[in-house]
């Protein structure tokens, strides 16, 4: 079954390396998205896929690369079309 979940993850997750970590992780798991720094200092995502994998991935991001603190992951469903691959896009 495939899911798609809007993310976004809070802490000291800007300047940490959290994107390129998430792009890793996500590759890893074999889904797609994207991932993008945002204005307010979080981190936004997207991943679809294999549900199991999105929410193994929704796990692994409450840890994140070494140096970030995560204090909050909100997810939500996201209905839109998601494009093959994970790519890091700009900051919004």
């Amino acid at each position: 079954m495939t899911k798609a979940l809007h993310v976004v993850i809070s802490g000291r997750v800007q300047g940490v390396w959290f994107r390129g970590w998430t792009r890793q992780a996500a590759a890893s798991f074999g889904l797609d998205g994207w991932v993008r720094n945002r204005r307010d200092g979080s981190v936004e995502a997207v991943f679809s896929g294999d549900a199991k994998k999105v929410e193994a991935m929704l796990q692994a991001c409450w840890q994140g690369p070494d140096r970030a603190r995560v204090t909050t992951v909100d997810s939500s469903v996201y209905d839109d079309k998601v494009e093959p691959g994970f790519v890091v896009k700009t900051t919004a």
